[in-house]
């Protein structure tokens, strides 16, 4: 699959990902590991951007350093809701997924970046 191919999968994937954390403070169950979930490297997305697929010219640039950044801190955002949500704090976790929350900026971020990578792999 095509640099460009799999990024647009990522932004596809990555946009369930406000879904099924709505789910989870709704309904106040956690269906996750949290520390499976902080792990950038376990979704499809992130074990293509660590693996070896991608070519060295490609790791090599600013859009990759600046992607593999923004997923990191994608999942510790999401790993924070599904805490609070494991705590109960459904409240605290519906503020991170607000949208001037740390969850909204962090998957904004991450999207203008995938974006901005995919338009750039032609």
């Amino acid at each position: 699959m095509s640099l460009k191919d799999e990024i647009a999968k990522a932004l596809g994937a990555h946009g369930q990902w406000k879904a099924r954390l709505s789910t989870a403070i709704d309904s106040g169950k956690v269906e996750a590991k949290v520390e499976d979930v902080r792990k950038d490297n376990l979704c499809p997305f992130g074990q293509w951007l660590y693996g070896t697929t991608i070519t060295a010219a490609d790791k090599g640039s600013p859009h990759y350093e600046t992607v593999r950044k923004l997923h990191a801190n994608f999942h510790e955002t999401a790993a924070e809701v599904l805490s609070l949500v494991a705590a109960g704090k459904a409240a605290e976790a519906k503020s991170l997924m607000g949208i001037a929350g740390k969850y909204s900026k962090a998957s904004a971020e991450l999207s203008s970046a995938m974006t901005k990578w995919q338009a750039g792999a032609f």
